[in-house]
């Protein structure tokens, strides 16, 4: 068992591109901006409106993800088809979907990390106040659902281009969009805000931050991240005929 689990090639791929994760700066630069304003946006709510609670950073977690994770992801197409590497790593006995699973793995890995450290926040929470533990549960279930599609979006971008910064604004249009596109419901016809509302990322994730765990809302994130993902091996057995 442990012979095929070290030459399961998905894996293989995941650790390699988990430790770069480790060994680039990009890495530690883009979530040390993101632990900044997100810990930016506890504290002030925490000191200048006197509330231990995690509302207003989880209202705004959907924008930050928007802009942080397609920033972690922008290289893991585009860098390797820039240097060539990719088209060495293709001539293995892997298969597109193994490439894109360990890549996907690693990345979702690589936003889960920089969402660690802010547990600290709820335990700031607990020691100062008596937090909602559920709104807190559901805003990290949610966190992780929304971390997974936009991961999933990110390495759709990375795979369509060799510049890491066309991908980076491409994953970030689509997750802003995503995430944005509830706000702008009250301008739109009748007959498209029921569609528009329901590909919001946003009111989805909103509905899981409240503690409320839907299993359309759930449903909606593991379509979202099946539908690019699936995508992204196509980009790459298209570009591989």
């Amino acid at each position: 068992m442990s012979v095929k689990t070290r030459k399961n090639p998905a894996l293989v791929i995941f650790k390699r591109e988990f430790k770069s994760y480790f060994t680039s700066p990009v890495a530690y630069i883009v979530t040390a901006l993101f632990l900044i304003i997100s810990g930016f946006m506890f504290f002030s709510t925490f000191f200048l409106n006197n509330r231990a609670e995690l509302r207003q950073f989880f209202g705004l977690l959907p924008i930050m993800l928007s802009f942080f994770v397609p920033a972690l992801t922008m290289r893991l197409f585009a860098e390797e088809k820039r240097s060539g590497s990719l088209e060495t790593l293709m001539t293995l006995p892997v298969t597109e979907l193994d490439v894109v699973a360990g890549k996907f793995a690693a990345s979702l890995c690589g936003t889960l990390i920089m969402l660690l450290p802010t547990l600290f926040y709820v335990i700031t929470a607990e020691i100062f106040g008596s937090p909602d533990y559920g709104p807190i549960i559901g805003g990290y279930i949610g966190a992780i659902f929304l971390s997974a599609s936009f991961t999933a979006i990110g390495l759709f971008a990375s795979s369509i281009t060799k510049n890491q910064i066309i991908a980076f604004f491409t994953a970030f249009i689509i997750c802003i969009v995503l995430t944005l596109i509830d706000v702008f419901l009250v301008l739109l016809p009748a007959p498209l805000v029921s569609f528009l509302s329901f590909i919001s990322a946003n009111s989805h994730f909103t509905s899981i931050s409240r503690g409320i765990i839907d299993t359309r809302d759930l449903l909606y994130f593991i379509s979202l991240t099946a539908l690019f993902f699936v995508i992204t091996v196509k980009v790459q057995q298209t570009e591989r005929d």
